[in-house]
């Protein structure tokens, strides 16, 4: 049972990853839509709205998107009060019931409630930007329960890690750095 719930997490991981590669890439297409922007808006005395949009819709998804990628390699920010001065299978126990009781909750409540109350108000009247030249709004309000959906997906990955890992079934590497500040 293990070894099938550890091959979900291995595919879970591979979306993971293709959706984290797209969020980079979201980053520079935003830099580069800006970059181009400026020079056109300065250089040539040109301006329009849809490009500062994109830029915006582009970072948004890229953080929303990205937060999946950042938990899978152990990058995401943690209250480190406890965590770096207990053992290993400490370290994987606090994993699990963070997960359990913090992370799957938060993730499960803002996906429905941001497909309630932002999205699907959205699509339902079509929204557009109210700038002229603007985009249209219901795309990037997609993305804010897409990225917590994928963000739970991933949180039952490192669940599935943690358990086979406390169960002796498998390794892998759990070492967090604290950030230098």
């Amino acid at each position: 049972m293990l070894q099938t719930l550890l091959q979900v997490s291995r595919w879970i991981d591979r979306l993971g990853e293709r959706v984290g590669r797209l969020a980079n890439l979201m980053i520079l297409l935003s830099c580069l839509i800006s970059a181009t922007n400026a020079l056109i808006r300065y250089g040539f005395d040109w301006s329009n709205n849809w490009p500062l949009e994109l830029q915006w819709y582009l970072f948004g998804a890229s953080v929303m998107l990205g937060a999946s990628y950042t938990f899978q390699r152990n990058e995401h920010v943690r209250v480190d009060l406890i965590y770096g001065h207990v053992s290993k299978r400490m370290q994987l126990w606090i994993d699990v019931l963070g997960v359990i009781a913090f992370l799957l909750p938060a993730c499960i409540l803002f996906a429905w409630l941001s497909w309630k109350a932002l999205f699907v108000p959205s699509w339902d009247i079509m929204e557009q930007s109210a700038n002229a030249g603007g985009l249209p709004r219901y795309p990037i309000k997609f993305i804010v329960p897409l990225g917590f959906g994928i963000l739970a997906l991933q949180g039952i990955s490192e669940l599935i890690k943690r358990i086979a890992a406390l169960a002796g079934q498998a390794s892998f590497e759990t070492e967090y750095e604290r950030p230098v500040q």
